[in-house]
């Protein structure tokens, strides 16, 4: 049986209303006993990391390392081969979760003031315009299944920390490098306070229930997406989507994803080195496959678009083309580097699951 019919097996498998059923255990473990001695050989195993990890049938290149982490993760100790129960532990953990992902899209903060407005990202240092992520961001909503997606919002009080026009409204400390009679528009300063806040001063932006605080009117709006509120706090500032810059208080974003079983996040919208960026590496941090769509995204500053992607890449978020994700999503892209993080996970992080394979593996 070639790869590609194996790959058409996976296919197959994950229409099934059930992909934890024993029938579909049973029917890819078997579809991989090529001998029919009820256990995998390390090259029966082979062939099915090939299959696994491949785009349209063709495998993908997987590190030695890599297959035999994973295989000494599901093997049996005594007869070093994979019997199916300890496949169906795999499976139910690992590869499931691979061949059918249920992934959302994370629309962070497309307003009409990142566009059109007070600060438009056309006037940034970088000068990109913002207006050019919404039709590949609306081609996506159109033509990918996602299962979730999720817009976001900046939404501040007038009052905000933020806002270079309110910086009268609080004493800087003494060891802020910027001081107030020197400070404009994009400069950091420090605030005094308990706590001591470091704040990029911006122009007055999406205040709660302002024109420039709207998503922009020509961007795809679903009915049933899930919109997050950050920034509400006029004391601390909130780049990302998940938390506020000190990490003091949360959004609903991680339980609402975590309540419909989101496995990947795909993060997008404006401003790539600021909001966007933030906003994956959290989701990166709170254990969803993070993938960055590099053009759907503008930035404020060249420096610091180019800073924030090496931080992604080091944090182990991945940039991609939009053009690439359909596949992703569907399930018929399956990297390797992606399905990685699945393992390493269920291994790493699941108590449950490893403390049952390592029984089995004792057994």
């Amino acid at each position: 049986m070639s790869t590609k019919e194996d790959d058409s097996l996976f296919l197959k498998l994950k229409q099934r209303p059930d992909l934890s059923s024993e029938e579909a255990i049973t029917l890819a473990f078997d579809n991989f006993d090529l001998d029919r001695d009820k256990k995998w050989s390390w090259e029966e195993f082979e062939r099915f990391v090939r299959c696994l990890f491949a785009n349209k049938g063709a495998p993908y290149f997987v590190l030695k390392a890599h297959q035999e982490k994973i295989f000494d993760l599901i093997r049996d100790r005594e007869q070093k081969c994979i019997f199916r129960h300890q496949f169906g532990l795999f499976w139910n953990a690992c590869v499931s979760k691979i061949i059918k992902p249920v992934s959302a899209l994370v629309i962070v903060d497309v307003q009409n003031d990142f566009i059109d407005g007070t600060l438009a990202i056309r006037n940034c240092p970088a000068r990109q315009e913002g207006h050019d992520v919404v039709p590949v961001i609306n081609q996506m909503i159109e033509s990918v299944p996602f299962d979730v997606i999720v817009f976001t919002y900046d939404w501040h009080p007038a009052d905000h920390i933020s806002f270079y026009e309110n910086l009268c409204m609080r004493c800087l400390d003494v060891t802020s490098k910027v001081k107030a009679e020197d400070a404009k528009a994009l400069d950091t300063v420090i605030f005094d306070g308990e706590r001591k806040i470091e704040q990029k001063l911006w122009p007055c932006h999406c205040v709660q229930n302002s024109w420039g605080s709207e998503l922009h009117p020509e961007l795809k709006v679903t009915p049933n997406a899930l919109h997050v509120y950050k920034g509400l706090n006029s004391n601390i500032d909130s780049y990302s989507a998940f938390w506020d810059n000190n990490k003091l208080s949360e959004t609903n974003l991680r339980q609402e994803l975590l309540n419909r079983n989101v496995t990947d996040v795909y993060v997008c919208g404006l401003a790539y080195d600021v909001c966007v960026g933030s906003t994956a590496l959290h989701a990166e941090e709170h254990g969803f496959r993070t993938i960055l769509v590099d053009d759907a995204s503008r930035g404020v500053d060249e420096g610091g678009i180019q800073r924030m992607k090496d931080t992604l890449k080091k944090r182990g978020v991945f940039i991609v083309d939009s053009r690439m994700i359909r596949r992703m999503v569907a399930g018929e892209d399956r990297r390797p580097e992606l399905g990685m993080k699945t393992i390493e996970r269920f291994w790493l992080h699941d108590g449950n699951n490893r403390k049952e394979v390592e029984e089995n593996h004792s057994s």
